[in-house]
């Protein structure tokens, strides 16, 4: 690849534009599924929100600063997370205080992420095991509870079908992130793949896609579109899942496995519009 393209991807990857889009795909997906239109608005706001949340994790010390793309680009990140951070303060004069009380609980998860809240460097993310399941819990409430909580009762069966299926999916997409960071990750973190090795964690991966499809027949409403999409966005994710390796490409995970919820969007989008 071009010295210059790769400069560019490694920005965008590193950035976290990439997972913001993701996130917000993710977001699209809850209002589609309920017939909602999309609220860009809100949308922008999560966007917004989900790169300043990201960046904070890194530039608090707790992402991976091993990858030294990152490290050339931090600089350059600064600067764009700060002007980031700018829009997202303008953006939040556009949102009802319900969506700013939800986002304020995000938040706090993620602080609670990322700073060394219980001791001088003890955070959620040094307990061991506890990682994978503060990320699914932080995008489960950005990516469903925001985005249906103004059009529709939270707490009816479906939405919480929703919800509980976003948060296992999540954990699935994380896995093939947790093989590749085997080489970097410390012992104490507990990850799933240290507990279980590679092939194991495979199957636990295939066991969440399973178990998030089989939630979809237990909606009240079922929409036809949303069992198709589903159902291929889950096969991508197992094959994703099936090629993961400790010694994965350079943007295997962080382009490819990131990109599933897009495709899951564009398809899901693609599909209500024609039926």
């Amino acid at each position: 690849m071009n010295k210059f393209l790769r400069n560019i991807l490694n920005f965008y990857i590193n950035s976290s534009l990439h997972v913001a889009i993701a996130v917000v795909c993710l977001s699209a997906v809850s209002l589609l599924n309920f017939g909602i239109d999309l609220d860009f608005p809100l949308l922008v706001f999560i966007f917004l929100g989900t790169i300043t949340s990201y960046n904070f994790v890194k530039f608090a010390g707790v992402a991976g600063f091993q990858h030294s793309s990152l490290q050339k680009n931090l600089r350059a990140i600064q600067i764009f997370s700060f002007l980031i951070f700018v829009g997202l303060i303008i953006s939040i004069f556009y949102q009802p205080f319900e969506i700013l009380v939800i986002a304020a609980g995000a938040g706090g998860l993620t602080l609670l992420y990322a700073l060394p809240v219980f001791s001088e460097s003890r955070n959620l993310r040094a307990i061991p095991g506890l990682k994978i399941y503060v990320i699914g819990m932080v995008v489960s409430i950005v990516t469903v509870i925001m985005p249906l909580y103004l059009n529709v009762n939270i707490w009816q069966q479906d939405v919480i079908i929703i919800f509980v299926q976003r948060f296992i999916l999540v954990i699935a997409l994380v896995l093939p992130f947790e093989i590749r960071d085997l080489k970097y990750d410390r012992a104490q973190l507990v990850t799933i793949p240290q507990r279980t090795g590679v092939s194991r964690t495979k199957n636990i991966g295939y066991c969440l896609v399973f178990f998030v499809a089989l939630l979809e027949f237990l909606k009240q409403e079922i929409r036809p579109e949303n069992v198709y999409s589903l159902g291929v966005m889950g096969i991508v994710t197992i094959l994703f899942l099936r090629g993961s390796t400790i010694d994965q490409g350079e943007y295997y995970a962080s382009v490819w496995v990131e990109a599933i919820p897009i495709f899951w969007f564009l398809l899901l989008f693609g599909m209500a519009g024609g039926m």
